[in-house]
């Protein structure tokens, strides 16, 4: 049987690596320990489907160490002693340990000297907080680095790629995939690449061959095979716009139902960097000095919502826009900033009174 598109497009080598650049790129930290030689076990925490694995395969590409994967939760502690072996007759082997916050007290204290002596180079990935879940045994043990969420553009490269590969993608078929169903591909599957190209996959394999020989992927076809459907809207459209101007004059208009609405639009089209943005202009600009610790719990939430990344990122959001919806509401302060720009503007600036010049000099 086939192995899914996604285990085939893992990255073999650094540069394979799709994202991640802030790790992986020139002269960055995983690149210069690669190429120095001198790896040391590490932590890869972020949401799924963002390239923890593949980055792990990508750096035991890039040293020819010999590469195991193990699960800490579903793996025992017989598995990691054959790592060992394999470790002391290989010289050094790279063990991808996969949700390694799991890992009991067993299998840790089996695995803390081989850490400690480099035969075994662990990278742990997991999706949960290590500052949190991971015992601080491994943690002093580790270096420590965050996975992103992986832009559109970087799902959309990784989507070409493996329309194009032909010996390990889907190039040996004939296949068009639409702009919009391309587009609503990347987007769909908020930044989780292995998502994408199973979906891609699935939909390329039972879309049979038109009477031109090719397979064509529609839109209504990419619907079907990641089951969401593409909105009116999106992240470039005119409609896009109307839909973040309605979510602020909702929310100023203390309609919680229309707001939080409006914010499932904008969570569904995966654009939380705009919603983080219009929630704090909102909580200074609409609830201002009627509230001010609003406007602070306003910055918290769009603080854990950018830490956490979608989906969880629309905990906090919710919580904060009902609040924000609730609240008091005054715009004075701006409004009465803007009526001094204007009379500045207008040239009223006139010279500043005696008593409040600077005198210090004199």
């Amino acid at each position: 049987m086939q192995q899914p598109l996604a285990y085939r497009m893992r990255p073999r080598n650094l540069d394979e690596v799709v994202g991640q650049q802030h790790l992986v790129g020139p002269g960055k930290i995983i690149r210069r320990m690669v190429e120095a030689k001198m790896l040391s076990s590490m932590i890869l925490y972020g949401p799924p489907g963002t390239g923890k694995t593949s980055i792990a395969s990508a750096i035991a590409g890039s040293t020819r160490y010999a590469f195991r994967m193990l699960n800490a939760a579903t793996d025992t502690k017989k598995d990691l002693q054959i790592v060992a072996e394999e470790a002391k007759m290989s010289g050094t082997v790279i063990l991808l340990l996969d949700e390694v916050h799991r890992l009991d007290k067993t299998k840790q204290d089996f695995l803390l000297p081989h850490l400690e002596s480099g035969k075994i180079i662990m990278i742990g990935a997991t999706t949960e907080n290590p500052y949190i879940t991971i015992n601080p045994a491994i943690r002093s043990r580790t270096q420590i680095f965050e996975i992103k969420p992986l832009q559109e553009e970087d799902i959309l490269t990784a989507i070409d790629q493996a329309l194009a590969d032909e010996t390990r993608g889907l190039g040996s078929e004939t296949i068009v995939l639409t702009d919009d169903a391309r587009l609503h591909l990347s987007r769909a599957t908020n930044g989780d690449l292995r998502s994408a190209l199973n979906g891609l996959e699935l939909a390329a394999r039972s879309t049979p061959k038109g009477p031109d020989g090719i397979i064509h992927l529609t839109l209504a076809i990419i619907e079907e095979c990641v089951q969401r459907k593409a909105l009116t809207h999106d992240k470039d459209g005119d409609a896009h716009y109307d839909v973040i101007s309605a979510f602020q004059k909702s929310i100023r208009g203390s309609d919680v139902d229309g707001a939080l609405h409006y914010l499932g639009r904008l969570v569904e089209v995966g654009d939380l960097a705009i919603i983080c943005r219009r929630l704090m202009v909102i909580g200074y600009e609409d609830i201002g000095l009627a509230n001010p610790a609003a406007a602070a719990r306003t910055v918290n939430a769009v603080l854990a919502a950018e830490r956490l990344g979608l989906p969880e990122a629309r905990i906090p959001l919710a919580d904060t826009v009902v609040d924000l919806c609730l609240s008091p509401k005054s715009n004075s302060a701006y409004m009465a900033l803007d009526a001094a720009i204007a009379d500045i503007r207008s040239g009223k600036a006139g010279d500043v009174p005696d008593h409040l010049r600077d005198s210090h000099y004199k």
